[in-house]
């Protein structure tokens, strides 16, 4: 692990286990499990969402961009924390929980996905197999 990974894994450790592994030429960061960060080129970007992105981009925070195979610039869902932020666990550390909130989200929402598409229909038949409905006659007043 190198020097700024090992710092980020320092930062990040008040909100518990933490660990990273290579990914994207970069390096993945997760909490309890969940992936909050992504280190790319020696800077850290936090991963968020609807709920937590706009606290980011009020904070002058910059998005994680990378250019695709067709030569596009795509913008992703990662920001960096302010600057402050990289100087000890306790300034991360508010940062740190918008990303594992992110995190929690998208994993609540990735098992209630699956959950649905594993439901068993309701015993009846399929759409195709009822019957076509009557048409009515409106009623007279």
């Amino acid at each position: 692990m190198d020097d700024f990974t090992a710092l980020c894994v320092e930062l990040f450790s008040p909100l518990g286990p933490v660990r990273s592994r290579r990914m994207f030429g970069g390096q993945g960061v997760y909490v309890d499990g969940l992936f909050i960060a992504i280190i790319d080129d020696g800077q850290c970007f936090l991963k968020t969402d609807a709920t937590t992105r706009e606290r980011f981009v009020a904070a002058g925070c910059v998005p994680f961009c990378f250019n695709h195979k067709d030569g596009e610039l795509v913008e992703t869902s990662y920001f960096r924390p302010p600057e402050d932020a990289m100087e000890s666990p306790a300034l991360m550390l508010p940062w740190a929980r918008l990303a594992l909130e992110a995190a929690l989200r998208a994993a609540n929402a990735k098992v209630a996905k699956v959950a649905k598409a594993a439901r068993p229909r309701k015993p009846g038949k399929t759409p195709a197999e009822a019957p076509a409905k009557k048409a009515t006659k409106p009623r007279k007043a």
